[in-house]
């Protein structure tokens, strides 16, 4: 009988983690909270040997590379309209530079046909029994399995219920983002460029495959704040009070978030839990070891899901051996990657106009960029296993354009809603 997995997260780790466990014939349910396929995020990339590596694996590579945007390049201006500093696409968007909704379709379409998917609800209960795990759900029936894996974000619902309240493990790290899609009535060029103050930066770019689209990227320092993270109005007033009195584009940049019918906001933070699992619960990507943006956050979880699918299927499904081995070869690797999420904010936001003339200062100077660029591609490399893999095939499914299936998607935005593009 084959060993039957819970998911919860249908974002990125989730389905890639699906991916693998279907082809080793593990029995796969991925629950996901929202109704559909989440769209817009940020730009993702993916950076180094490692990353491509575990693509080329997954079957997927040549499929992203088609997805690629080619880069954003990032221009920063200050309070007088003047360029402060230039940085181009390749700082920021690695090897491969994808929209974030774009590759979780993917994600999906490689994983569906080889494990359930539940749109519309979350797990609200985990009671390990003696040879399993008892899943409750909002809405569906209580069900049995025999391992559980937290792929849920930063924000993780199945860490909270296994190992404890969120503020043990999630530390702010002194700012927040925001991410909305808005009509490109400027005629703005694709890429990126926005206003850079003192703790604060508002970029707008246009959208690269609908230039009647643009997307706006907000970031700002600020002390921990309580609010909904379910209350998009809520969350827009936060926003407009953290930015209001800017010139430049920053008033029709406000106005346009009124309208917007998608928000992305959250703290940038970081997740650190001491140990991966609990039982026969796991967490995979940002949920055990994850940073908001700048940590290679999307790299790691790709790697992290190779990873822990191959000790499972080594292990002929002993939790105990493939988690703590999965654990003993990633932790090193994703701590080192998301390191970089620590330093996202100050560095896109210094708080103090010394602090701005000083980024702006050193990476005005070529080598300098060249050295950041080589110094990420090594913190993103790790020795892989190598697993028995099964002779991957692609379902007829999983083939990209196969209209077919079209109308058994759940409804899904292909738009991304940022142009800045960070490490994950």
């Amino acid at each position: 009988m084959s060993t039957k997995v819970l998911i919860s997260g249908a974002s990125i780790a989730g389905p890639a983690l699906a991916h693998w466990l279907g082809r080793y014939g593990f029995e796969v349910t991925v629950v996901e909270r929202a109704p559909a396929l989440r769209g817009g995020g940020q730009n993702v990339d993916f950076r180094g040997r490692t990353h491509l590596t575990v693509l080329e694996r997954m079957g997927v590579l040549d499929e992203l590379r088609a997805l690629d945007t080619g880069g954003s390049p990032m221009t920063f201006l200050g309070a007088d309209g003047r360029r402060l500093l230039h940085l181009p696409a390749e700082f920021a968007g690695g090897e491969l530079e994808i929209p974030r909704g774009e590759l979780a379709q993917l994600l999906y379409r490689h994983s569906r046909t080889r494990a359930e998917y539940v749109f519309g609800d979350s797990i609200t209960a985990l009671e390990e029994t003696p040879g399993g795990v008892r899943a409750a759900f909002r809405h569906g029936a209580p069900r049995e399995f025999d391992l559980v894996v937290g792929a849920d974000g930063l924000h993780s619902n199945v860490r909270r219920l296994a190992f404890g309240p969120e503020q043990r493990y999630v530390r702010h790290l002194g700012y927040y983002a925001a991410t909305w899609q808005f009509p490109n009535d400027l005629g703005l060029p694709p890429g990126s460029v926005g206003l850079n103050v003192p703790g604060r930066l508002a970029s707008i770019g246009a959208d690269h495959r609908d230039p009647a689209r643009a997307g706006a990227f907000c970031l700002f320092a600020s002390p921990e704040l309580r609010y909904d993270r379910h209350d998009q109005e809520q969350q827009k007033a936060l926003v407009r009070d953290a930015f209001a009195g800017l010139g430049w584009q920053v008033p029709r940049l406000l106005e346009s978030l009124r309208h917007a019918p998608e928000l992305y906001f959250d703290s940038i933070s970081r997740a650190d839990v001491p140990t991966w699992s609990s039982g026969r619960v796991a967490l995979l990507g940002d949920a055990a070891c994850g940073a908001t943006i700048g940590g290679m956050g999307t790299g790691t979880a790709v790697v992290a899901a190779y990873v822990l699918a191959g000790e499972l299927a080594r292990a002929r499904g002993d939790h105990r051996t493939a988690f703590a081995r999965y654990e003993q070869l990633l932790r090193g690797y994703a701590e080192g990657c998301q390191k970089g999420g620590d330093r996202t904010g100050p560095f896109l936001a210094p708080r103090t106009a010394t602090g701005l003339r000083v980024r702006n200062g050193l990476l005005n100077r070529r080598w300098v960029l060249n050295r950041m660029l080589e110094l990420g591609k090594q913190v993103s490399g790790v020795e892989l296993p190598h697993y028995e893999l099964p002779e991957y095939e692609p379902l007829e499914s999983e083939l990209p354009g196969n209209e077919r299936l079209e109308g058994e998607l759940p409804e899904y935005t292909r738009e991304s809603a940022g142009r800045f593009s960070a490490a994950g």
